[in-house]
């Protein structure tokens, strides 16, 4: 996944994805074309573009080669010198493009398999939710210093809620959360929220409790007495799931009576491989995406975005602007995240250390749990799949 469509929603807008010394210019070429060229010019080699924004051609800074939008060649200096080569000998090479769900994926591949095929049960999975007619509502990245795969599986199963996050055991179903593998791709976890986590064993918290953490944790605590005097015998799942409800109707003016609690209230965790996490359900859709740092093994970026409806009967919201977090900056430093950042905060704990750890293993292992970590072993899988054919 490059960007959202909506981060390149003119023509001439472009968005620069770099991963791991490759660069492409994701392009909005025309009104309902999306074309992503090799942004490195075909002359001497330097990057075409040195950052994302509007361009109406592609001109080179060295000596002025400059492309139009189309990927040919618009001006060659000298042209007198270059008799040897025909135009279409100098048009952009390319990578394949496709979208989903108001998302664009390139794969560099010429013979890489359709991105519908590879994507197998997800847009089916997500069809009611139609992430296309959501509108990123924020987007905050931040360097990390451990390999992307070793920040990407922290966020793969609910197995380390009990050590990481042990404030909320009273209000998630960890220890029973549900894996799913979904083909050869794509793999999610079902954790129910305003349910308590089996580790408290046979003193969970009651309903009032669970009711009373969630809506702290959403930091609305004076929202319960209300819903309780209009739902005296609901349980927790039940208020909260109500809350959001309405909560979501009145921001943007949709209807969600026939919206179940869990899309609601749950973590609806899908990962696509190999990098790429969107969240189901409505309220709202948190995506995760971690990429290599340049060719550092030791660094990744993380970004996190916020899918929201856009409002019934309003035009689409601008995007979010990206916000790049310092490297000693908290999560919980980024107005946009004021629940997640501070959960974020505690991975973050234990990501340098599992990465030092890795390198200073005498046997070069890691033995996984046959269930609640089979989609850390799932992405693997497929990983060592695409290695060996490499």
């Amino acid at each position: 996944m490059a960007c959202r469509e909506e981060d390149i929603p003119e023509v001439g807008d472009v968005h620069v994805y770099d991963i791991v010394g490759h660069s492409l210019l994701v392009t909005r070429s025309a009104p309902d074309r999306i074309r992503a060229y090799h942004n490195v010019c075909l002359h001497r080699g330097r990057k075409l573009c040195d950052a994302s924004g509007h361009y109406s051609q592609f001109r080179c800074g060295f000596h002025g080669f400059t492309w139009d939008l189309d990927g040919r060649i618009a001006r060659l200096p000298c042209r007198w010198d270059f008799t040897h080569l025909a135009d279409d000998e100098l048009t952009l090479p390319e990578a394949q493009v496709a979208t989903w769900g108001g998302f664009v994926f390139v794969n560099m591949d010429p013979q890489a398999s359709p991105l519908d095929k590879y994507l197998g049960v997800l847009p089916a999975h997500f069809r009611a939710w139609r992430l296309e007619e959501r509108y990123k509502a924020a987007h905050v990245a931040k360097r990390i210093r451990c390999n992307w795969k070793v920040a990407q599986e922290a966020f793969m199963e609910s197995f380390h809620v009990i050590a990481t996050h042990p404030q909320i055991l009273g209000v998630i179903a960890d220890a029973n959360a549900q894996y799913d593998i979904c083909g050869e791709h794509v793999n999610r976890n079902l954790a129910a929220f305003a349910a308590p986590s089996p580790h408290l064993g046979h003193q969970p918290p009651d309903e009032a409790e669970i009711a009373r953490g969630m809506l702290e944790m959403y930091g609305h605590p004076e929202a319960l007495a209300a819903l309780r005097r209009e739902f005296p015998d609901a349980d927790a799942r039940t208020l909260v799931g109500e809350l959001n409800r309405r909560a979501l109707g009145q921001a943007d003016g949709r209807d969600y009576s026939q919206v179940s609690d869990a899309e609601l209230l749950d973590a609806l965790v899908y990962n696509v491989f190999p990098n790429f996490a969107p969240w189901g359900g409505v309220a709202p859709n948190i995506v995760y995406r971690w990429r290599p740092d340049g060719r550092d093994v030791n660094a990744c970026v993380m970004e996190v975005m916020f899918l929201r409806p856009i409002p019934a009967g309003r035009p689409r919201p601008a995007p979010a602007t990206l916000r790049w977090l310092d490297d000693d900056a908290p999560w919980a430093s980024a107005p946009e995240l004021p629940v997640l950042g501070p959960v974020i905060d505690q991975d973050m704990g234990n990501m340098a250390a599992v990465q030092e750890g890795l390198i200073a293993s005498a046997n070069g292992k890691v033995q996984l749990a046959s269930y609640q970590e089979s989609r850390i072993r799932h992405f693997h899988r497929t990983l060592d799949r695409y290695l060996a054919d490499a």
